[in-house]
């Protein structure tokens, strides 16, 4: 897909489905909540999310008392959505539209998370640029929190082509730069009584 048409699919999903009718929905990111708290982060850590949309995990870092939290999304109504469910609450969050690819901010994170955007790249230039963006936004000993579809997860999602990993290959992406600390596979159950089965892994910036 073109970086148009890209953005152009994950527009049109976000204005037609609702939040409920897409099968990452999870009203409450357990396991993302507690890779992002296990190391007893301070509450003033900067934590991005990539590919956060309308996902519910920014409420529930909200409520927890993170102060410096970022989202970014490559979608513009993702983000309208998220902002419009959390009210007044969206001003005490940073929005970022970008293709993660083509990120470029001049801000250190202590934590990034992604569970939505890796595995939806496919071509090995847009997975290195991924892994280069990641170095250059975190500080040295930050955690990176990556979860994506594993070797028994789906072969698409949304209709388009994903990449599936596994610890090890997860962990061949990343090990120039960062150290593997811990790693665990889950089934997310979708609003359509079907699993899929994630591979959540945590990193260390070297």
């Amino acid at each position: 897909m073109t970086d148009f048409d890209k953005k152009k699919h994950w527009e049109n999903i976000y204005e037609t489905k609702n939040l409920d009718e897409v099968s990452w929905y999870e009203s409450a990111p357990q396991n993302s909540i507690d890779l992002i708290t296990q190391d007893k982060p301070s509450k003033n850590s900067k934590i991005i999310d990539i590919g956060g949309g309308d996902s519910f995990l920014v409420d529930h870092l909200l409520d927890l008392g993170f102060t410096d939290i970022t989202i970014l999304d490559i979608s513009t109504k993702a983000i309208e959505r998220a902002k419009s469910r959390l009210g007044i609450r969206a001003t005490q969050v940073k929005w970022i539209v970008s293709d993660i690819t083509k990120f470029v901010d001049q801000k250190k994170y202590d934590i990034w998370h992604d569970r939505a955007a890796f595995h939806f790249l496919t071509k090995p230039n847009d997975i290195n640029s991924y892994v280069i963006n990641a170095k250059k936004s975190l500080n040295s000993n930050a955690n990176l929190i990556i979860g994506t579809f594993s070797d028994d997860g789906p072969l698409k999602c949304s209709g388009i082509e994903i990449t599936r990993y596994s610890k090890t290959t997860l962990k061949k992406c990343f090990q120039n730069d960062f150290t593997l600390y811990k790693c665990i596979n889950y089934n997310h159950p979708t609003p359509f009584n079907t699993m899929q089965n994630f591979v959540f892994c945590s990193f260390k910036r070297i």
